[in-house]
């Protein structure tokens, strides 16, 4: 028996995942991808329509803390931050319209990330957006809390974050990716016909894999399997779910993180593909 961040017993210690484990894991969560590619759409009486790319939207990357779960210093956030921005280019962002941040980001040179605080981060997402007015996509990794992310020594509120996607990003189509334990109270405060929102675990549950020897947490690293294989978000979502879904009962993690998946009407007919 083990205890996660928040001090909530789980069944067992999260494993840790060396390279060549994730190489392992990663050919098997391939298999998630397929699956949810024939899925096709998430939103009951929803048809989700092909419109243009990535190349004019807007992106945060931010990693929140630099701690495992039993407090002792760790790189998977910082990892997650890296490796999405990354996969974010690659699936069509400009580089140019993607910030990342951390809260030692002094430690990372050649990524050049900026201070994980919320006023850096929504002054920095005003900027992009002035260059990239197609749309916002915001990804945060961290700890959470029943009140909301760990952002450095401070809690970003489901409340705060909704001022800043409203005010700066307004009607533009809007995605917000939150990893972190109890993210499902996101959801409600954030949800709009023009946003997608996606959780790693619903508002009662912790996220798993949050260990000072794992690369990502279980999320981060379904998430970016799964935007490397696929062409567009909804997609991505449903593969993300199921593949975290098969990583906790593969490593007996309980109870289960049941992500959330939220699809406004509004953007379902403007979400952009890729390749």
């Amino acid at each position: 028996m083990s205890t996660s961040f928040s001090g909530r017993p789980t069944s067992s210690s999260p494993p840790p995942l060396p390279r060549t484990e994730w190489q392992r894991y990663g050919r098997w969560l391939w298999l998630f991808f397929v699956v949810a590619a024939g899925a096709g759409t998430l939103a009951a009486g929803t048809a989700f329509v092909r419109a243009g790319n990535n190349a004019d939207w807007a992106a945060v990357v931010v990693a929140g803390d630099w701690h495992a779960h039993d407090g002792s210093p760790s790189e998977i956030f910082d990892n997650a931050r890296r490796d999405v921005a990354a996969a974010l280019v690659n699936a069509g962002f400009k580089p140019a319209n993607i910030a990342e941040f951390s809260v030692r980001p002094e430690l990372y040179h050649s990524r050049h990330p900026l201070e994980s605080d919320v006023r850096t981060i929504a002054d920095t997402l005003a900027e992009l957006t002035e260059r990239a007015p197609g749309g916002c996509l915001l990804y945060f990794t961290s700890h959470g809390t029943p009140s909301g992310l760990v952002l450095g020594e401070t809690i970003l509120t489901p409340v705060r974050l909704d001022d800043i996607v409203s005010d700066i990003c307004g009607e533009r189509p809007s995605i917000v990716v939150v990893s972190a334990c109890y993210s499902g109270v996101f959801v409600d405060a954030l949800k709009g016909p023009n946003r997608m929102i996606v959780t790693a675990a619903r508002r009662d549950r912790t996220s798993f894999g949050c260990g000072g020897t794992t690369r990502y947490p279980y999320f981060d690293a379904c998430f970016l399997t799964a935007l490397d294989h696929g062409r567009e978000f909804p997609v991505v979502a449903l593969a993300t779910k199921r593949c975290v879904t098969q990583l906790e009962e593969r490593t007996r993690m309980s109870p289960p993180s049941e992500p959330q998946i939220f699809i406004g009407k509004q953007i379902a007919v403007q979400l952009p593909t890729w390749r």
